[in-house]
């Protein structure tokens, strides 16, 4: 059965709780879970709980208001960003944009991915030892297998199952990230 709340409106309570009690006592035993919906439903003055169900979406459906009649959404305030986060992001690069070192924290990792993976080309595949070679430029550290990682995690992008390519997820970046590369010149 679905979880979807479903309303059941009587027009009066007292015919529905003689209704349903008759159902009850001509049962002689508790009820299944399907067959006090049934029971519900037919209190109700429906002839089922399907039908009372059907009832219930085309009446939330009708409540609806047509596509075109839609408000456009609100625009959503621009993000306030934290400028000592940025400036403490913006010290792991270099002046050439090289990430000097990988971030201490989690939460630091994802803006610095954004800046390698904006100077990763679109719409272009790189075989293992291409991308590592890129990566190596991107990055002061070494490690190249941790950046691979960590943008094939936040799915930036993506590799086949053999590993043998990889290639730039096309995504917006984040505000932050945004910010992290304008502050670079990125």
């Amino acid at each position: 059965m679905s979880r979807t709340p479903l309303p059941l409106l009587v027009g009066d309570i007292s015919v529905f709780a003689r209704s349903l009690g008759g159902q009850l006592a001509d049962c002689g035993r508790t009820p299944g879970h399907v067959e006090l919906l049934n029971m519900l439903a037919r209190s109700g003055g429906f002839k089922n709980f399907q039908h009372l169900r059907a009832e219930a979406l085309l009446n939330r459906q009708a409540m609806q208001p047509a596509p075109q009649q839609q408000a456009a959404p609100e625009p959503q305030p621009a993000p306030v960003l934290n400028q000592n986060r940025l400036t403490r992001l913006a010290r792991l690069f270099d002046s050439a944009g090289r990430l000097l070192r990988w971030p201490g924290k989690r939460g630091m990792e994802e803006p610095c991915l954004w800046v390698v993976w904006s100077r990763i080309a679109p719409r272009q595949t790189y075989s293992e030892v291409s991308l590592n070679e890129l990566l190596n430029t991107l990055h002061a550290f070494g490690d190249h297998p941790l950046v691979r990682r960590g943008l094939i995690d936040c799915g930036m992008m993506t590799r086949t199952a053999d590993g043998r390519e990889y290639r730039r997820v096309e995504l917006r970046p984040t505000a932050e990230a945004l910010a992290l590369l304008a502050r670079l010149g990125a």
